[in-house]
């Protein structure tokens, strides 16, 4: 197995998982974030275990720069064919205090970005019948729970974006599908190990949830699994 999967939003925890297990199936990696650092760090670690990786600085809340982007990981890397969006907001934590810019940057993030990296990574797609693998959140959900839980973590901007993000990706996956393109997500319904959310109790190991992406992947029978 063979391709270039791009790695949107690339960081410790689901991303690096994600990364290192598909590059382990051959894929080149291309590590896209705003961080150089992290993504240069990444680069060396990938290349330790042979598994060959790029860094692409961009902010992925920028439509144009995602595009500009992508045009470098071809040039690089060759052509798409998977995209993996892990980049999640974290402004308009207060929707009864914050400003519409505030709030308009989270989908950025969570939905411009993508939609663009989907759009522009289209051609490419369909060619390798590829996948657009996207990490959920469980406070997409319709619950009144989770949505308290929502207002309690002053995150009410993230809990927007990625319920908006959610219904995205099954009408992706219905739309793709004729193309003989893939696109589900894997929804995480807790705290992941080794992120920057992880104080100690987190108890998802990103090594499974890269395996449930990898499963969606090759499988293509779920537009949404749940681990948690």
């Amino acid at each position: 197995m063979s391709g270039v999967i791009v790695i949107g939003g690339y960081g410790p925890g689901i991303s690096d998982a994600v990364a290192r297990r598909f590059g382990r199936e051959g894929f080149a990696v291309a590590l896209v974030g705003r961080t150089e650092e992290r993504l240069a760090k990444g680069c060396s670690s990938f290349e330790q275990q042979k598994i060959r990786a790029k860094a692409f600085k961009c902010d992925l809340g920028d439509t144009d720069a995602v595009r500009t982007m992508l045009a470098r990981v071809r040039s690089s890397l060759g052509p798409i064919s998977v995209v993996h969006w892990n980049a999640y907001p974290t402004g308009a934590g207060d929707l009864t205090t914050s400003t519409p810019s505030e709030l308009h940057a989270v989908f950025d993030v969570a939905v411009h970005g993508l939609v663009a990296c989907v759009q522009d990574a289209l051609p490419d797609l369909e060619k390798a019948k590829g996948a657009v693998l996207v990490t959920g959140g469980g406070l997409a959900k319709n619950d009144p729970s989770i949505d308290t839980v929502a207002v309690k973590w002053n995150a009410m901007g993230l809990a927007l974006a990625k319920a908006s993000q959610h219904k995205l990706v099954g009408m992706l996956h219905q739309k793709l599908a004729p193309k003989g393109i893939y696109a589900g997500e894997v929804m995480v319904l807790g705290l992941v190990k080794g992120t920057a959310f992880d104080t100690g109790n987190a108890t998802i190991d990103p090594n499974a949830v890269a395996d449930r992406f990898f499963a969606l992947y090759r499988e293509r029978n779920a537009v949404t699994v749940e681990i948690g």
